[in-house]
Order: C-alpha cells, then structure tokens, then sequence
C-alpha cells in the first residue's frame, strides 16, 4: 500500500533536525521547472502564485537563491499545513517513521513525488498552477503519467488522502488490476454528506498518523480509523471510497 497526500503552500527551512536521506527522484524536472521560474519577472511570479507582495517577495528571493542540492529540510518535516499539524510527524516514533517513508508519498507540483525524507527546498508552485509559456503550460500535462507510474510501480494499491487537484495527477493512470481508493471525511447534512475543507484536512493528517502508529498494510485496517470522531460506514462506501462520517464534533 502506497498513501498519497496533497504539500502544504507554506513551508519552512529544518536542516537541524533529521538529515535527508535521498534527492527527490524527479530532480531534472524540478530543475527544469527551477529555470522556468527563474526566467519570470517579479509580476509574472506573483500572478502565477496568485498571492499577496509579502508571500511574492518571499518566495522570489527564495526562487532566486534555490540550490536543490544543499541546504535541504525532510519534505515531511518542510510543510507545514493543517494536515501536517495533525499528522504531527515532529513526534514520530522510529518505527512510524520507519512507516512512511516506506509507504507515504507526497505529490508536488515542483517535484513531482516526494518520500517523507526526501531533500527540498522552499517552493511555491500549485499544482494548478498556468505557467503560459512555450514550454510548460499546464503542469498536469507537464507531469502527465510520471506521478501515478512512479506510485504504481512500488504497489498494487494507492490509498488517497489528496486533494482533488493533487490525485488527479494519479487517479487516471490507475493501471488495470491496480486499486485507487479515496478517503473521504464527512458529515451527514440533509441526508447527504458534506465535505468541509479545514476538517478534511484536519482527518487526513490524524489517517496518515493512525496509520503510521499502527503499522497498516491493507484496506481493512484503514477502515479501523476513528479519529476526531469519524467512523468508517460501509453502507455508504465502495470498491474505490471509503467513507468516514464524523458522529460528533471534535471537542462535543
């Protein structure tokens, strides 16, 4: 089993902490992609991040100084979203992180696919991201099946713990005989469930954690999930979704 998750936009700089262990495997397109941003202006740069001057200025300097081979942080350890909080991987046992970096796999716009102890740097590039330019435009189609041949070539089944933009990137490419599974966090309103973004991600980061804790190898043990109040329903889930629904708010 391989479990993907979607980055985090903001990122820090750990060097102190745990060394890397390998170079991202798509290093030449991570360069590539390097120098295409590197050929924008201040002003393209900001309306491709679609940010404010003080995240564009940020991230321009970094753009500038990047060396993707020195001074690179653990990419589990580098973002710095929600689901990341919650996953919480700073307090990690030996075996858990033993875990991910066996079966956790992080999909990047910049670097593609990332393990857990991958060296990064700082970036900022959105999967849907439009670069406009002669020789990348979109970055699905920049990366087209790499992501999901990488992924699939190390299982036969892909737990998916992504956002709709970064498993789109894999979902498509599901070879024949190989399974795609998506989780899904909900509340039932109305008869139907509802996802909402904060606490999906919240669910996501507390899955790869229980999952790590745990040691999980298969689908069934997945469904043993039960943090921050969800509980797998098998009357609402199939082959390719498993649908945990919360029974009552966090802190109720």
């Amino acid at each position: 089993m391989r479990i993907i998750i979607s980055p985090a936009k903001k990122m820090r700089v750990r060097t102190d902490i745990f060394a890397c262990r390998n170079l991202p495997g798509f290093l030449e397109e991570a360069q590539f992609l390097l120098a295409e941003l590197r050929d924008l202006s201040y002003e393209e740069a900001k309306i491709l991040w679609n940010c404010s001057d003080s995240i564009a200025s940020l991230n321009y300097d970094r753009l500038m100084q990047m060396n993707l081979r020195e001074g690179l942080t653990p990419a589990v350890l580098s973002y710095e979203g929600i689901q990341y909080q919650y996953m919480a991987p700073d307090v990690f046992t030996a075996d858990a992180y033993e875990y991910i970096e066996e079966h956790l796999r992080i999909l990047s716009g910049f670097y593609g696919v990332l393990r857990p102890f991958d060296g990064v740097q700082p970036y900022r590039l959105e999967m849907q991201a439009r670069f406009r330019r002669e020789h990348v435009d979109s970055l699905y189609d920049f990366w087209g099946k790499k992501p999901a041949e990488q992924i699939f070539s190390e299982t036969d089944l892909v737990l998916n713990l992504a956002s709709k933009e970064y498993s789109r990137c894999v979902e498509p490419y599901t070879p024949a005989g190989k399974q795609f599974v998506t989780c899904v966090f909900g509340q039932i309103e109305k008869g139907k469930v509802r996802e909402k973004g904060t606490l999906c991600k919240m669910a996501r980061g507390e899955m790869v954690r229980f999952l790590a804790e745990s040691g999980a190898e298969g689908l069934e043990e997945v469904k043993a999930f039960c943090g921050l109040g969800y509980r797998w329903h098998e009357e609402l889930s199939s082959d390719s979704r498993l649908v945990f629904i919360q029974e009552f708010s966090d802190g109720e």
